[in-house]
């Protein structure tokens, strides 16, 4: 059984062969899986063992308000109130109903971490989120996951009616485009043309869209293995998460290396953020979380809780983080004490 239709290139996940397709975004970084059941105590994430730590004075909380603040300032600016009225109305609800701006913060983060000033990542800080917010709008479809909260609010087919819903997703992709092209400056056209194409090929058919289908072909298939469900997360959450933090690095004028290095680092805390949402999901209340929890085994989805339990996911999850903070190694550490606070974020937080 195919997973998608019979000339698809997917290999059937039931099948003796490993499932190990090659999109273009994995290169040759993907992550294995072979570390999975080799992690230490949980506890560990926050001692000395990682080699590269959190500087004593650096105040994430504070950090963190004041990036999410200055976000949410270019973003009610970026998208203003204007005819036609009705779209958005729909766009700026989705937008502008909070959110933690991870990925936002992420961009500005490496932007900074190799000499940037915050602001010449600002735009593209501000395209990702709208890409990001597009990707719920559409995820909560009635013909998707058909999804009644949001952010601990109504979700927007909810209040403005589906067809404006896919209508106001489907502009704030296409503004995000145009807003990073036209509002960032200071930065040399070439690099400016470079961020468009990463930024594309972070959400196109073999990026976020390649995980987002899967994910939706995999509904009910049985035995669904751990390399099945990596690729679907590193594509429909890891993805993105590579882009915020790639975007930034570039824009922010780091060489390649330092670029690389930043996307291995963006892609195992991609994968964090949805290990971490999969114990989120069967751990948490909805009040709680903000959205609809359980969601995921109603609609029978594999996820790592379910595969593996949620001890051994914790352990996962503790791997990765240390992955992470392992390619932040020679940065300065004042300028990288953001990136790692935001993975331990990531790693720990309860919605």
């Amino acid at each position: 059984m195919s997973l998608v239709n019979p000339v698809s290139t997917w290999p059937n996940p039931t099948r003796s062969s490993v499932f190990r397709p090659k999109p273009a975004i994995l290169n040759t970084t993907h992550l294995p899986i072979s570390f999975l059941f080799a992690g230490k105590p949980i506890s560990a994430v926050l001692t000395k063992e990682y080699s590269h730590q959190t500087s004593s004075t650096f105040d994430f909380k504070k950090y963190m308000l004041e990036k999410a603040s200055s976000v949410n300032k270019a973003l009610e600016s970026a998208v203003s109130l204007k005819e036609p009225l009705k779209i958005h109305e729909s766009m700026r609800y989705s937008l502008l109903a909070g959110g933690k701006r991870v990925r936002p913060m992420l961009c500005l983060a490496a932007c900074e971490l190799v000499g940037g000033h915050p602001s010449t990542a600002m735009p593209a800080a501000c395209s990702i989120e709208m890409i990001h917010t597009m990707s719920l709008m559409h995820d909560d479809l009635p013909c998707m996951d058909n999804d009644h909260l949001r952010r601990g609010h109504p979700t927007n087919h909810i209040v403005f009616g589906e067809d404006v819903a896919v209508l106001a997703g489907d502009a704030l992709l296409a503004y995000s485009f145009e807003y990073l092209a036209t509002a960032t400056e200071g930065v040399l056209p070439e690099r400016i043309v470079r961020v468009i194409a990463e930024l594309a090929k972070c959400i196109r058919s073999e990026g976020l869209l390649a995980g987002q289908v899967v994910d939706i072909c995999s509904e009910g298939v049985s035995e669904i293995g751990l390399e099945h469900l990596e690729y679907i997360h590193l594509h429909k959450t890891a993805a993105l998460l590579e882009g915020s933090v790639v975007l930034g690095a570039i824009l922010g004028g780091g060489n390649d290396e330092e670029v690389e290095r930043l996307r291995k680092f963006a892609r195992c805390i991609g994968l964090l953020f949805q290990v971490v949402d999969d114990i989120l999901d069967v751990t948490k209340t909805s009040v709680e979380l903000g959205k609809t929890a359980g969601k995921d085994l109603v609609a029978d989805k594999t996820t790592y809780p379910k595969l593996i339990g949620i001890e051994k996911s914790r352990e996962f999850a503790e791997k990765l983080n240390r992955e992470a903070q392992e390619q932040l190694v020679g940065f300065d550490s004042d300028k990288a004490a953001p990136l790692i606070a935001l993975a331990n974020y990531i790693a720990y937080r309860e919605n």
